[in-house]
């Protein structure tokens, strides 16, 4: 088994790289690490499950439990027989709590409301991955009715923008093609550092001090939150990869304001409209909850529609799954039954637009980034399985050729 495990989102992806630069400096040979989500029930049991699997087929080895879910309710994880130790969110970076000994507590985990900035841990590499993350924030300033993240991560905190130039500038000298700026809510960035420069700003900063990165993307978008700088970088900066992760959660305007989300539909439809107008090949993903408290047929109708209107390919679609202590959990339910079939739905039509997309590029020349197997990436994040042989981590030009058993086939230009 590895030494981390991972549950949940591209940042924790992100994180588990730095806990694992972490036992590297502790020695900690006899460990394993699961590095926990808080966003749905699912994700828990899912963590609590591999766990106890963990200690059941690795009896000599010492269980930490970190990430979101531990720090949220790190009694429940202490309290597992199988687990040695819990960490909290930030304590998880620091090497010094992987050197287990008899005087080393159960649990170790501060208040991550106290946490004034993000760490700055240079991770140097991904394994055999093509692109690389960056973080560039952390935590979150809004609460949203359905949401445990800011008591998992805190309020916002930005990386100073000379830390992430650093970061990238290093990546890019190990080889790697593509940089993806990470975070929680990564479009609130820069509120907390002095002169408050916005995501846009330090994006267009960092493109124009490294113009050798060739491919840079964000992990996520919120659009109530997209300063003029970042929508310009947008609309025509092409070395900003046309591929636009939309935390969108709902497509329905009342339940958008039962969630506390900050946009409503048109909005959502009017940003991907002129994203289109300027940029032909973009694509759009976006996380959906279905069932959300309240939501009638017709609520959840509008959601469905939306994939349409917008056009959404990339889809994130979750049931709704109640969390203790949110508002949204003392709303009136909808049936368990009920979230599950209407997730389903969502998530086929979000796959007849993949479906769609992918087609419309057959016979097309695109820009692809090799991964392993001959595999490779689109700027538009769509996967193409390319006939010819070809090296990895490269970025070459591929001819779309055909679209077999939902995968599209390409060949060199």
């Amino acid at each position: 088994m590895e030494k981390v495990v991972t549950f949940g989102c591209r940042l924790n992806i992100f994180e588990s790289e730095q806990i694992k630069s972490s036992l590297s400096e502790a020695n900690a040979e006899n460990v394993i690490v699961f590095n926990t989500c808080s966003v749905t029930q699912d994700a828990e049991k899912q963590a609590v499950k591999a766990i106890k699997k963990a200690r059941k087929e690795n009896p000599d080895k010492r269980i930490i439990v970190t990430g979101c879910a531990a720090q949220i309710d790190p009694k429940k994880y202490s309290s597992l027989p199988e687990v040695d130790l819990v960490l909290g969110n930030t304590e998880k970076f620091d090497s010094k709590n992987y050197k287990l000994d008899s005087n080393t507590p159960s649990t170790i985990v501060s208040d991550i409301m106290e946490v004034k900035e993000t760490a700055n841990h240079l991770v140097t590499s991904f394994g055999e991955k093509t692109r690389a993350f960056v973080q560039i924030q952390n935590g979150c300033n809004h609460r949203c009715t359905f949401c445990t993240i800011p008591y998992g991560r805190g309020n916002s905190r930005s990386v100073p923008i000379g830390d992430i130039v650093t970061q990238v500038e290093l990546l890019l000298s190990k080889g790697y093609k593509e940089i993806v700026l990470t975070g929680v809510d990564v479009t609130d960035y820069g509120l907390d550092l002095p002169g408050k420069p916005t995501l846009g700003e330090m994006m267009k900063r960092l493109l124009n001090i490294l113009p050798d990165l060739k491919r840079l993307r964000l992990s996520s978008i919120d659009v109530a939150e997209i300063d003029d700088t970042l929508l310009k970088l947008i609309l025509s900066e092409k070395r900003l990869m046309p591929h636009f992760h939309i935390s969108l959660q709902a497509g329905d305007n009342m339940i958008l304001k039962r969630m506390k989300r900050r946009h409503n539909r048109e909005q959502v439809i009017e940003f991907c409209n002129l994203v289109r107008e300027h940029r032909k090949d973009a694509a759009f993903g976006a996380d959906i909850i279905a069932g959300f408290p309240t939501e009638t047929e017709e609520m959840f109708k509008n959601s469905h529609k939306l994939i349409q209107e917008a056009k959404l390919q990339y889809l994130h679609v979750f049931p709704y799954s109640e969390r203790d202590g949110t508002p949204a959990a003392r709303m009136p339910q909808v049936e368990r039954g009920l979230r599950k079939r209407r997730a389903k739905i969502l998530i086929e039509e979000g796959k007849k637009e993949l479906e769609e997309f992918s087609k419309s590029h057959i016979g097309k020349k695109v820009s692809v980034l090799t991964e392993k197997n001959n595999i490779g990436m689109t700027e538009n994040f769509l996967k193409i399985h390319i006939i010819d042989k070809i090296n990895q981590n490269e970025i070459s030009e591929i001819i779309i050729s055909d679209y077999i058993d939902g995968k599209l086939i390409g060949k060199i230009a």
